[in-house]
């Protein structure tokens, strides 16, 4: 069963060109999602904090058919889709004057807190009638082919301003810190994107971020000072 709830973009969640941010876009999809969990009888906080379960985000792609401007009127749909194993996969659509702006699929790990190990969705204690998943022309692939040099860019610092109540930087935060390792020209065109978080990006880390391109599509890597892989990501531009 279709989820959904009306928002007002807001000016403050645009930038330079007068779009609204893509993590801005991925935040009112969560919170979509987020008020699903609350109103069927249990919010994130009480499944942490009675059960010790905790939704993990393992990967997203996102399509951006066109951008959204400060104060439209937007309705936004979440929906569960049937899952498989211990992977439990939501989707999301944003449309704007009965026109779908932006669509999302998600993969997410359900994750005991204190014992670190995956537990399967009806674990939980939802119930939810799920519905067929996305079709999106995104891909689903993050890694970059063997022949795409990865140039190292920069680094970024975890700070408090990125965490979660799991200490690590919140997966809607990841957007915009790809957009600001791409050349500033390309951020307005950006038609879909694919993330895999692989390894939290914990408070206090340094992350080195590597790019490559091909054809107006950049791939992306983070790795912590331990030389873990914590993201690897593909955007995709026009």
């Amino acid at each position: 069963m279709v989820f959904s709830t009306d928002y007002t973009t807001r000016w403050h969640d645009t930038d330079a060109e007068r779009n609204v941010r893509p993590s801005a876009v991925l935040v009112y999809m969560q919170e979509t999602s987020n008020k699903h969990l609350a109103e069927s009888g249990m919010s994130l906080d009480t499944l942490r904090d009675e059960k010790g379960l905790a939704f993990i985000l393992s990967k997203i792609r996102i399509a951006f058919h066109r951008p959204l401007h400060a104060f439209e009127d937007i309705h936004v749909e979440t929906f569960t889709c049937p899952s498989r194993g211990y992977s439990s996969l939501r989707g999301y659509r944003i449309l704007s004057g009965g026109e779908v702006v932006a669509e999302a699929d998600t993969t997410w790990a359900l994750l005991d807190i204190k014992e670190r190990q995956l537990r399967r969705m009806e674990e939980t204690g939802y119930v939810f009638d799920d519905e067929p998943a996305l079709s999106l022309n995104v891909p689903s692939r993050t890694r970059a082919a063997a022949d795409i040099e990865m140039v190292e860019l920069g680094n970024r610092h975890i700070v408090y301003s990125d965490l979660d109540y799991n200490m690590h930087m919140n997966n809607t935060h990841y957007p915009d810190m790809l957009c600001d390792f791409l050349p500033i020209e390309k951020v307005g065109h950006i038609k879909g994107m694919t993330l895999s978080y692989l390894h939290e990006a914990a408070f206090g880390d340094t992350v080195n971020v590597f790019r490559g391109e091909k054809d107006g599509t950049y791939y992306f890597r983070t790795v912590n000072g331990e030389g873990v892989i914590c993201l690897e990501a593909v955007v995709v531009t026009e």
